[in-house]
């Protein structure tokens, strides 16, 4: 794999696979950083991500944070406001 494909364009995902120790909270942040500058569908991109890298570290924390990524959003709901409060 070369740095800088379609899937992975700065290879972020490919290098946390690299990081010995890092953390789930580390790559949380990598998986924003690479988010932020991926392009099109992003489920789909996961998919392919977790196929290359996923099945040789099933337990590696990227690959959770991926796994976690292709959950849907949740519904948003509105929090505070007057609305919100006991009249």
């Amino acid at each position: 794999m070369s740095k800088g494909d379609a899937l992975d364009p700065r290879g972020l995902i490919h290098e946390s696979y690299r990081i010995d120790g890092i953390t789930e909270g580390e790559c949380r942040s990598i998986f924003l950083d690479w988010a932020l500058a991926v392009e099109g569908d992003v489920t789909s991109i996961i998919d392919a991500l977790l196929e290359r890298h996923g099945g040789d570290h099933p337990d590696h924390p990227m690959t959770g944070v991926l796994r976690e990524g292709r959950a849907p959003a949740g519904i948003p709901r509105r929090r505070g406001g007057w609305r919100s409060r006991d009249r």
